[in-house]
């Protein structure tokens, strides 16, 4: 597996890191517990040494599942996992310099670890400072519980205010070829700012793969089943994105997935994507992107063709959107 730095921060990382949130989160139903961890320890045979997690998926028990699952092997691999909303309240925000540290605590015993590698704001909080947020962090640094801060969904102007209190080394937002949001001033900040990127849902939480169509059922508890872009009527809508991956991939003997994971890698060299998924052969079929070379004139063609095609339908519920600005 090929390596990354995230930004000028020397954190090095596989060039595909695995998000791990499916594997006890979000998406239903959900599979062995042991299956997973055989998974985990199969993504670190295969080179892969950058895990995201956070408190909040399960909730605890994907830190736990990572903590088991990587104790052998951690001295091989990056953990990444977050901070930032309130728990017994969801989705409510709660970055209070207080929680962060109890916060931290806990997610380092789940974690089976003396040091978070990457500790990210989940979301951004408005009614706590981004400052008071990068200061406690930084304070968690200097006492060796922490390697390297991390935001998450944050806009230009937070990352700016945050990084002059603490240098963050990477931002983690939804980035994919039907969600684009953090190009242009994001993207800008970032490279000015020698800050790395790591895209989640780097496959449109698994449409890009070719795998999904409007007759697909989604369990009532799949988080998907909530989104607007998720609705039978916007998948139908929305194949024309999948119509162009797949003609991307029959001439470079590719799948979808691959092509859509290798168009990100092509954006720059500090882009870390972390594709989930809790099956072995899509996990080589992923891993597999790293390895796939597009020409700059090919990246240019697949994003503006892209771009050429209207997204129908929000990435989140309205009213899941209100509760987390609130």
């Amino acid at each position: 597996m090929k390596k990354r730095t995230l930004g000028r921060s020397g954190l090095e990382v596989s060039a595909l890191g695995l998000g791990c949130m499916g594997m006890s989160h979000a998406y239903f139903p959900l599979p062995d517990r042991q299956q997973m961890i055989a998974l985990l320890r199969t993504a670190v045979d295969r080179g892969v040494t950058f895990f995201d997690t956070a408190e909040v998926y399960g909730p605890y028990t994907n830190e736990e599942l990572l903590g088991e699952a990587l104790a052998p092997v951690r001295d091989r691999v990056v953990i990444a996992t977050k901070f930032g909303f309130r728990i017994e309240a969801m989705p409510g925000m709660d970055s209070r310099p207080e929680r962060i540290r109890s916060v931290c605590d806990a997610s380092l015993k789940r974690l089976r670890t003396e040091v978070i590698d990457l500790f990210y704001q989940h979301r951004p909080d408005p009614a706590v400072p981004i400052e008071d947020v990068a200061g406690t962090v930084r304070d968690l640094i200097a006492e060796g519980k922490v390697r390297h801060f991390g935001l998450s969904e944050a806009g230009a102007e937070t990352i700016r205010r945050a990084h002059a209190v603490q240098p963050v080394t990477a931002l983690q937002s939804e980035y994919s070829l039907w969600t684009r949001d953090v190009e242009g001033p994001v993207l800008d900040t970032l490279d000015e700012l020698g800050i790395g990127l790591v895209p989640f849902s780097p496959l449109g939480r698994g449409y890009l793969t070719g795998k999904m169509d409007p007759s697909t059922t989604l369990e009532s508890n799949d988080f998907r089943a909530t989104l607007p872009r998720f609705t039978a009527q916007a998948r139908e809508a929305n194949q024309a994105l999948v119509d162009l991956l797949q003609s991307t991939a029959a001439g470079k003997g590719a799948t979808p997935a691959q092509i859509a994971l290798a168009w990100l890698l092509a954006q720059r060299p500090g882009i870390v994507p972390i594709p989930g998924t809790t099956k072995a052969a899509r996990l080589d079929e992923n891993l597999a992107a790293a390895d796939i070379e597009l020409t700059p004139a090919e990246v240019a063609d697949i994003g503006a063709a892209a771009a050429r095609i209207p997204v129908v339908g929000g990435r989140y519920s309205e009213t899941y959107q209100r509760m987390v600005s609130r």
